[in-house]
């Protein structure tokens, strides 16, 4: 398959003049339709029932459609507030491959990039983007999306295509048209009907293929909260879009279907570009249409001046949609309520969508909205449920002024390079903000001599990023945190109840934490460990403290569970609520070529010898993460009985040759295992080892998928969880 070379284009208009959008429009107005996809054996793309994604690329196919790449990512609406962003895929034996989820049940759409500029469509996905050539769709099913989802065969409306005339471009055009279930031709009171605009690089097909505009009009009539109308999906990519709509789409529509000419029975509405297009509308012809939608739309310029008493007289619903501060038309909407309120326009506002930006996820939901309120009497004129006032516009702070990131109360992030990467082609901020803590990229913009990109909400807890410039891993130099073990890598906390056992406690009421140098007999050479000591730590108690050995995994070391693992904060906290029994907790280096070993002759023995710890079986435990989590089972079958606890966090069983498990239960107080969710690489190999732990009669516990990959977000949740198992009597 022959790949595209350009760019990624953005959705929407981005801060264009109304002159150059409707010029560009110009441009794209000939809509290229997508090539046939090619018939494959193997899905580049497959969804399981609890919306876990797998993207599944072999070496061959990615070498015949991209040529020699060093990455292919998934470009699609994955990112946070359903913006666009890029998942990773990684290169294991003979495959590209990766899996991310679970996914929000709605639509997603995505292409193929490899090395930032080489763009293919999925080749064994036959859905097509007529406006997006290069894009892909699937559908995740489940009750939020059920409006989305397609109804029985014979049950919806259909979707024709009208041509026409036009009269602005002098050529021959086309619209989609949607009549509703039993629509009759000859019905004597003739339909309402609405107009409903795309936006911006996009064209009259795109409410079909990508809005879901047909379900979403199958769905709602089914459950009888639409009035029976005619939808006309136009083409506004024209220099005139009032011409081209009274003119051309409105007098074919009239002609061709039975449809109302009363504005009273008549609506129009859009999306970005097409909320400029009928807002201008509405400015300039009130009481054409009684009914108007704006989702995300842009006025540019002031509509004070505007004749509000014709508005107010001439329309029965104008309601306008805004989705969050990634949303481009968010200050532009603050704007224009002020500059209505101040005409005196009677409007309504649908509220700040918390948790969509400037997106088809957004631009659903807000047709989802808008439907039930035309030609009726609607149940109310508020926000939808959970949907936020707009109370000012958002304004980052001047370039160069403030630390990066820069962090809102509702969770926004703003990353900021330095002018060091002003010849840059590519930056993209590559962070743990993809469902359940997995890796994603955003791309970055470029702002005069620097680059910038704002990612939210997030979620309260632990973020951890790197900055991709020009595919090369940098750390972003403006934030002073570090990670030892991953030098490209910085941090930030998002406060919030949900992550409050990540966060710090009051000075002066934690742990301490100390550096345990010693000499290696297996490394033969000077090493450290962590320890961490509990508020009042007595060395000279009469009664030795249980001790806990935490390791760390693969490409790790003795530091990470204190700067990623937020081992400290948890352990503080959970002993400030009672929930922690008195412990020491040492944090050792396992990259050995022995790990049994230089837990048992070096980590072990030098602990003992410098803190007032027990060496009774019974008081002592042991985990670890990965890497860590191995050698933790290894321990135990080479030496059962020797950690009363054990915890393994995302690590299999491995071999059941030479295991006493009867040895290993009489010796355990506790075997609790824990794996990250269908995200977590080592996932199967860990349900194997199940059956291998059951064959040989082990007792363990285990709970079910932690959510989260093979990544901090699920571990810090495990060591929440298994530290107050730790020592208790019960």
């Amino acid at each position: 398959m022959a790949s595209r070379q350009r760019r990624t284009r953005r959705i929407g208009i981005g801060r264009r003049l109304a002159a150059l959008l409707v010029g560009t429009a110009m441009a794209v107005a000939a809509l290229v339709a997508a090539p046939p996809a090619a018939t494959a054996a193997t899905p580049w793309v497959t969804v399981d029932e609890n919306g876990f994604v797998t993207f599944t690329i072999s070496a061959d196919e990615a070498q015949s459609t991209f040529g020699d790449v060093t990455q292919i990512v998934a470009e699609g609406n994955f990112g946070p507030s359903a913006n666009w962003a890029q998942w990773g895929l990684t290169r294991r034996g003979a495959n590209w491959t990766s899996v991310m989820g679970p996914l929000e049940p709605g639509l997603y759409y995505y292409q193929f990039t490899a090395d930032d500029t080489n763009v293919v469509k999925d080749p064994t996905n036959p859905t097509s983007v007529a406006s997006e050539p290069e894009w892909s769709t699937f559908f995740v099913p489940g009750d939020s999306a059920s409006l989305l989802a397609d109804v029985p065969e014979g049950d919806g409306g259909s979707v024709e295509t009208m041509t026409y005339r036009s009269t602005v471009t002098r050529g021959e055009r086309s619209a989609l048209v949607w009549t509703p279930p039993g629509y009759d031709a000859d019905r004597r009171e003739p339909y309402p009907v609405l107009y409903l605009q795309h936006g911006s690089g996009q064209g009259y097909r795109d409410w079909v293929e990508v809005g879901r505009a047909t379900q979403i009009f199958d769905n709602l009539t089914l459950r009888g909260e639409m009035e029976p109308m005619v939808v006309v999906m136009g083409d506004g990519n024209v220099p005139d879009f009032q011409k081209e709509l009274l003119r051309n789409i409105m007098r074919e529509a009239r002609h061709d279907y039975n449809i109302s000419h009363s504005p009273s029975q008549q609506a129009l509405a859009g999306l970005s570009m097409g909320g400029y297009q009928t807002l201008s509308t509405l400015f300039e012809r009130p009481g054409e249409f009684a009914y108007i939608g704006s989702f995300a739309g842009f006025v540019f310029g002031s509509a004070s001046d505007v004749d509000a008493e014709k508005i107010n007289e001439g329309t029965e619903l104008l309601r306008l949609y805004t989705g969050n501060v990634t949303d481009l038309a968010y200050n532009y909407n603050y704007r224009l309520m002020q500059q209505f309120d101040e005409a005196g326009v009677e409007y309504q506002f649908d509220g700040v969508n918390p948790d969509r930006g400037h997106n088809w996820n957004a631009w659903q939901e807000n047709l989802i909205d808008f439907m039930p309120r035309l030609f009726r009497d609607a149940p109310d004129d508020g926000p939808s449920p959970g949907h936020l006032p707009l109370e000012a516009e958002f304004q980052q702070p001047p370039a160069g002024t403030t630390p990066t990131p820069w962090i809102t109360e509702d969770g926004f992030v703003t990353f900021e390079t330095t002018t060091e990467f002003k010849d840059a082609q590519n930056v993209t901020v590559w962070g743990n903000w993809a469902p359940g803590g997995s890796w994603i990229r955003v791309e970055m913009s470029r702002v005069g001599d620097r680059w910038r990109a704002t990612v939210g909400p997030l979620k309260p807890g632990f973020h951890y990023y790197r900055l991709i410039v020009d595919r090369v891993p940098t750390k972003d130099a403006s934030n002073p945190t570090h990670v030892t073990t991953e030098p490209a890598w910085s941090t930030f906390f998002i406060p919030g109840e949900s992550a409050r056992l990540l966060a710090d406690v009051p000075e002066g009421q934690g742990g301490t934490v100390e550096t345990m140098t010693y000499q290696s007999t297996v490394a033969g050479a000077e090493r450290k460990a962590y320890v961490w000591t509990p508020p009042g730590y007595d060395p000279d108690r009469a009664e030795p403290y249980p001790v806990f050995y935490l390791q760390h995994g693969g490409g790790q070391n003795y530091t990470d569970w204190i700067e990623m693992g937020r081992a400290k904060q948890i352990l503080d906290n959970h002993f400030l609520d009672g929930n922690l029994e008195p412990m020491v907790v040492v944090m050792g280096n396992g990259n050995s070529s022995n790990f049994t070993r230089e837990l048992r002759e070096n980590i072990v023995p030098v602990s003992l010898e410098r803190y007032n710890i027990s060496d009774d079986p019974s008081q002592r435990a042991l985990a670890g993460l990965s890497m860590g989590g191995g050698q933790t089972y290894t321990v135990l079958k080479a030496f059962p009985g020797e950690f009363a606890y054990i915890g393994a966090f995302s690590a299999g069983f491995g071999s059941a040759t030479g295991v006493d498990a009867q040895a290993i239960n009489d010796g355990t107080t506790l075997l609790k295992i824990y794996v990250g969710d269908p995200t977590d690489f080592v996932y199967p190999s860990f349900i194997s080892s199940l059956t291998v732990m059951d064959q040989l009669g082990i007792d363990y516990e285990y709970d079910g998928p932690t959510p989260g990959p093979h990544g901090w977000d699920a571990w810090q949740k495990n060591l929440i969880d298994f530290a107050p198992l730790l020592f208790r009597q019960e």
